[in-house]
């Protein structure tokens, strides 16, 4: 397994790439609507520094990056130089999205496109999505996510989304293999239909061997789940690994429950919260969910992704990779 770090990629405006912060600048960085080419290659230093082997690079539902990226060779070459300068090579591509959203599922749906594209130029095998979720009927604004058995019209929306999300998955990765693309590895996260173990296996028995997973251990986390028996179960289909950490409040869940619906934030009151790894779970979890990647023979990357609210980004992944590599050098 290979130490690896969530990059975002720089955004572009006007066809050129952003070379100045706009008034979101003050956001977490996971918020950002832009991302600088100065700050892209400030994150590359960090996986360096940290010791790094690979990145991952996502676009936050941007389109215009892939899309100058696809159309520019040399721009691609200019790419690859600031990651390969730096001693990294590209694990994954993250198109990251919602492709049956109502209104803005077309734009999703484009940029996995141009992400397959981009990633077959660059000789990257593997990228990243989400499945997806739908509305609820032709005038639907936003996304309906069914996860509750009951009431029979919404078993029936949820059966509709299923079928929906065959026929889009069976297209995208039937372009995804025509383009060299070898794993499609949708992340388990609730708001869409694949969320947990049952529900990427009907999705990979509906589609295909190329429908792998991307682990996260931190939206397993605050379901109640336990990662490393989330990885045996999936075993082989295991084709990516986000590292990231939720910490779950016990006077709040007593109380909020894990569906806890209040507002992300430093200043928010929740039952559960994204944080540093080593900050929500101990060694032995982690052990545990590194043992359990091992025994199914999990050779890629652990892409480091930190979305914790109380502390500076860089410092959380300094601090994620110093905890992370005793833990791996005891497993491997």
């Amino acid at each position: 397994m290979r130490l690896g770090l969530l990059v975002r990629l720089f955004t572009v405006s006007h066809g050129r790439i952003d070379v100045e912060p706009n008034d979101a600048a003050s956001k977490p960085r996971w918020e950002r609507s832009t991302v600088t080419r100065s700050e892209f290659e400030a994150s590359l230093d960090l996986a360096a520094e940290i010791g790094a082997e690979v990145v991952e690079i996502t676009q936050a539902g941007q389109l215009a990056a892939a899309e100058l990226l696809v159309a520019n060779a040399q721009l691609r070459r200019e790419f690859s130089a600031m990651i390969a300068d730096r001693g990294l090579s590209i694990a994954a591509l993250n198109a990251a999205g919602m492709p049956l959203h109502p209104r803005t599922g077309g734009r999703a749906r484009r940029l996995i496109r141009r992400t397959i594209e981009l990633a077959s130029l660059l000789d990257v095998r593997t990228v990243i999505s989400m499945s997806g979720a739908g509305g609820d009927g032709l005038a639907a604004s936003t996304v309906n996510w069914v996860s509750f058995p009951w009431p029979e019209e919404s078993v029936a929306l949820r059966e509709r989304h299923w079928q929906a999300a065959g026929g889009l998955w069976r297209d995208l990765a039937g372009y995804a293999i025509s383009r060299g693309i070898e794993r499609v590895a949708l992340e388990l996260h609730p708001m869409h239909l694949v969320y947990n173990v049952p529900t990427f296996q009907r999705l990979r028995d509906a589609v295909g061997p190329v429908i792998s997973a991307n682990v996260d251990p931190s939206h397993l986390f605050w379901q109640r789940m336990d990662p490393a028996a989330v990885v045996r179960a999936l075993g082989d289909s295991v084709a990516h690994v986000h590292v990231k950490d939720t910490q779950l409040i016990a006077d709040e869940l007593a109380t909020a429950g894990v569906l806890d619906g209040r507002r992300f934030g430093a200043d928010a009151p929740r039952a559960w919260v994204h944080r540093t790894v080593g900050r929500g779970h101990g060694d032995d979890t982690w052990t545990a969910f590194f043992e359990a990647l091992r025994d199914v023979g999990y050779a890629g990357a652990l892409s480091l992704e930190n979305e914790d609210p109380y502390q500076d980004h860089a410092e959380g992944v300094r601090d994620a990779a110093a905890y992370v590599r005793p833990i791996l050098a005891g497993v491997e």
